[in-house]
């Protein structure tokens, strides 16, 4: 009897930890307010910025006739802690792109481009017809860029952290 009991709550222990139920957290959901750089914080200041940006009178010249060329820099990290600038970064282009009053360059991109433009021009496989030639991409006419900054307060055993995002839209 003694052993049925084991076997049985051990075959309980092991069917339990296979439970296959996955659950997903609410990425837009409130987090608990904290001293500490969350993903809420994240959408919400790249998500305003762009915002703002789009609204104002110089962007909205520049957008007017065209779709201008844009370069967007990796927002930089200038807190005393680790935060994802590259996520922030990616926010703000995609939130730029799907706006419809922007085209990208990516610089990230550009030495893998420039490697398979040397390809297509040297390769005896390309058609030479439908290779594209070098010299023949549209540079950026604009270069977006910002820093992410934090002020920490201490009173007594209270710590207050600021933080303040700026974005640049540069005219190159």
């Amino acid at each position: 009897m003694k052993k049925s009991i084991i076997a049985l709550l051990g075959l309980a222990v092991i069917l339990g930890g296979c439970s296959n139920k996955v659950s997903y957290g609410d990425a837009q959901a409130t987090e608990t307010t904290t001293i500490d750089f969350g993903s809420t914080d994240l959408q919400k200041i790249a998500g305003e910025m762009v915002d703002s940006m789009m609204m104002s009178g110089s962007v909205a010249a520049i957008t007017r006739d065209q779709r201008p060329i844009v370069f967007v820099e990796r927002i930089k990290n200038k807190t005393s802690e680790h935060i994802d600038t590259e996520s922030i970064t990616d926010t703000i282009s995609t939130k730029m792109l799907n706006s419809g009053k922007f085209r990208f360059v990516d610089m990230d991109r550009v030495e893998s481009v420039r490697e398979q433009l040397n390809f297509q021009n040297t390769d005896e496989l390309v058609n030479q017809s439908t290779a594209i030639q070098f010299g023949k991409m549209v540079g950026a006419q604009y270069m977006l860029y910002g820093n992410l900054s934090s002020i920490v307060k201490n009173a007594g055993s209270d710590k207050d952290v600021y933080y303040k995002m700026t974005m640049r839209l540069m005219d190159l």
